[in-house]
Formats: C-alpha cells, sequence, structure tokens
C-alpha cells in the first residue's frame, strides 16, 4: 500500500488509525530476516504496545522485551513466547514479580547483578528457566540527539569497558546487551559491531547470547537488510551466540496515522489553524525530538500556495505541531491525516489540560475499520487524586 486507501469520512477524531495490513508487512520483513539467520527477534513494547495487535505479531516474532514491570506483564500475558526485560535499575519490591514473570533478565551494572544474584540463583534452583545478562555501553553511538544517545558522555545507561572489567563477576551471566542506535541503517550496527568486539570481544565468546538492542530501522524502504543479516551471521558464528533484536520502531514504522480536524483558523502574520489534536498530548516527540510529522496532501512552507501553522488546542504556547502548505485553503471542520503514527504516540500520551486522548482504531480488509478502545472523562478523572 503506498496511498492512503481508507475512507475517513465518517469517523470521529482526533483517532489513531492502524493499518493491519502495513503492520502485517514489517512482520514479514523482520521475520525473513529471523529465517535466514536463526536469530531471535522481541517486540520493544516501550515503542509499540497496541495489544489488540498482539496475537498476529507473535505469530512472527520471538516475544517481547519490556523496561518495566508492567510492560513484561503485558507481555507476557497478551503476547506470549519469551519476555525480557531491562531497567537502568530494579526495585527490591518488584524483583520476585518479575523474576516470575521473565525468561531473560538484563541488569545495567554489576552492582545491580549482585544485588539480586542470589534471588536469582534461588529461582532457577528452584526449577525456574531465567538467564541474565549485562548491558555494556561499548562508548560508541552516531546519534546527535543526545536525549536519544545512550552513549553519551555521563550516560547511565550500560557498563563501560573500566567499570565491567573492575567489578567483573560473570557467574550467572549468560549474555550481554547493547543499544546503541536509534533510527539507523545496518552499516551503523557494522561499525557498532567493530567497537564491542574489540572492546569485549573476550568476553563474548563465553556467552549463549548477545543482544543487540534496538533502534534498527529494518522495514524502512531504504534500510540494507543483507547488511544485517551478515552482521547477525558474523557474531553468531564467530562466538558461536545467540542473537537476538529488539527492534520497537521498526516494529510499526509506517503502519499508522493520526486523524484530526480542524476547529479554527486565525491570522497573526501568518495563516494560523487550531486542530482537535495536540503535540504536547498526542504526539510527545514532535516536540521532545523534535521533528514535524508528514500529513498526506501537504506539503512544506511556501511549496504549495497556501501556508499555515499548526497548533494544538492546549495553553501551552509551545503546542505546534509544525507549518504545512496546501493547494486550496483550509476549511473549519476538514480532516488532516499525520502519517507514520503508530509508534511513540500512545505509548507517550497524555492528558495535559483535560484534553480527552485520541480513540485507537484500526482496519484490514475483512473488518474495515473497527474501534479498539474509545476514551472518555473517567479515563482522565482516573489518573488524578
Amino acid at each position: 500500500m503506498t496511498e492512503f486507501d481508507i475512507d475517513i469520512r465518517n469517523i470521529t477524531t482526533p483517532c489513531y488509525l492502524v493499518d493491519e495490513r502495513l503492520l502485517q508487512k514489517n512482520m514479514e520483513v523482520l521475520k525473513s530476516v529471523s529465517d535466514k539467520t536463526g536469530c531471535r527477534i522481541l517486540l520493544a513494547q516501550k515503542a509499540f504496545s497496541m495489544f489488540s495487535m498482539y496475537p498476529m505479531m507473535s505469530k512472527y516474532l520471538a516475544g517481547t522485551t519490556a523496561s518495566s514491570l508492567f510492560e513484561a506483564k503485558l507481555g507476557k500475558e497478551e503476547f506470549g513466547g519469551e519476555t525480557h526485560i531491562f531497567a537502568p535499575a530494579y526495585k527490591e519490591s518488584e524483583m520476585d514479580e518479575i523474576i516470575r514473570l521473565c525468561d531473560h533478565i538484563v541488569f545495567n551494572s554489576f552492582s545491580q547483578w549482585k544485588r539480586f544474584k542470589d534471588k536469582v540463583l534461588n529461582a532457577r534452583k528452584a526449577g525456574k528457566k531465567l538467564e541474565c545478562g549485562i548491558r555494556i555501553n561499548p562508548e560508541y553511538a552516531e546519534i546527535e540527539t543526545d536525549i536519544y544517545n545512550p552513549c553519551f558522555i555521563g550516560s547511565r545507561l550500560g557498563t563501560t569497558l573500566k567499570a565491567f572489567e573492575e567489578n567483573l563477576d560473570l557467574e550467572g551471566i549468560d549474555g550481554l546487551h547493547f543499544h546503541t542506535m536509534c533510527e539507523q541503517n545496518s552499516d551503523t550496527l557494522e561499525r557498532t559491531l567493530k567497537v564491542v568486539e574489540e572492546k569485549f570481544g573476550k568476553y563474548m565468546k563465553d556467552m549463549k547470547w548477545i543482544n543487540f538492542g534496538g533502534g534498527h530501522h529494518i522495514t524502512r524502504k531504504d534500510y540494507d537488510v543483507e547488511r544485517l543479516i551478515s552482521c547477525i551471521n558474523h557474531i553468531q558464528e564467530t562466538y558461536d551466540v545467540q542473537v537476538y533484536l529488539e527492534p520497537g520502531e521498526a516494529t510499526a514504522l509506517n503502519t499508522g496515522y493520526l486523524v484530526a480536524e480542524v476547529l479554527e483558523l486565525s491570522e497573526n502574520g501568518m495563516n494560523l489553524a487550531i486542530l482537535d489534536t495536540s503535540a504536547a498530548c498526542h504526539m510527545p516527540d514532535v516536540l521532545e525530538m523534535p521533528y514535524r510529522p508528514e500529513i498526506i496532501g501537504a506539503g512544506k512552507p511556501g511549496e504549495k500556495e497556501y501556508t499555515y501553522r499548526f497548533g494544538g488546542p492546549t495553553c501551552l504556547a509551545g503546542d505546534i505541531i509544525g507549518d504545512y502548505s496546501f493547494d486550496k485553503p483550509l476549511e473549519i471542520g476538514q480532516k488532516l491525516v499525520f502519517t507514520d503514527m503508530s509508534h511513540y504516540t500512545m505509548v507517550k500520551n497524555n492528558t495535559f489540560n483535560g484534553i480527552n486522548l485520541p480513540t485507537i482504531l484500526s482496519y484490514n480488509e475483512n473488518e474495515k475499520i473497527k474501534e479498539i478502545r474509545r476514551f472518555s472523562y473517567a479515563d482522565f478523572k482516573g489518573r488524578l487524586s
């Protein structure tokens, strides 16, 4: 599907709309990688946790990875397969449940590992199949935005080689994990692996598995899948390990939309439009990354005859989505379709200002548009005291 072919005339806005056809295509790409290499690919739920899609996705992926107890529970209950978890630090009060739920636990440091080592070993003695790993920080990344760079100076994520060797305690450790990428191609992975091998190769040969983490844009059109396959095969064959990948964004990349409506038009040095969707509430990465999401039928500022600045309905002055141009003047009530709105939207949205959350819809050939979840005042009030 290269064109938007879904009839949205009768849907209520704002809403997220996930196209199951496109999601399945992404799953097929990921499955082809695991089929050709024997690697195991997990869904990183931090990017996409629409569990109504899990039954379909579980046919293609080996399981899920979590960043918290709640994500681990969701993956275990709704997806099945393997359940992995990584967190910068774990709460003592949650560790027993994490051990019960998870197949792999990755620790951020040897300090964390030593704190919970006895619990892990006792669980294994009691018959629990549980593997553990240490997250390493190779101190190499090609990410320019620090908020997404796990290897910037002073990062709390992962163990550097110096700290690794000073605190070495590999008894009970089955694997190493690194996550140094964000929206990048496999040439970045190839260069990263050279650094990882140079620094940690002598420890990798004693491991059962190596986890490449996330940030791999595997389902992007220009992604070099063959290079990825070569990287996976090289590590598996050189060190006799199982490779894991845990893409988040790549699972749902270009599979969904956010449909919004024009509420008001005005002018203040330029044309302004207020929508019923908010960057601050419904697509936080627009402000956090920052970036300008694409809209079907719109051009860049000045590219077409009529340019507008889009803002949300909140009181935040900076709730600005971006500037867009159109062939014709906009009208109040007109629907607009933002693209690539499946990942890092539903998982990060909020009800600031009491703005309601978008309805969640899906689309498939048999059922057409299907309502998955509609939110209300009760969802807003339920989060407050």
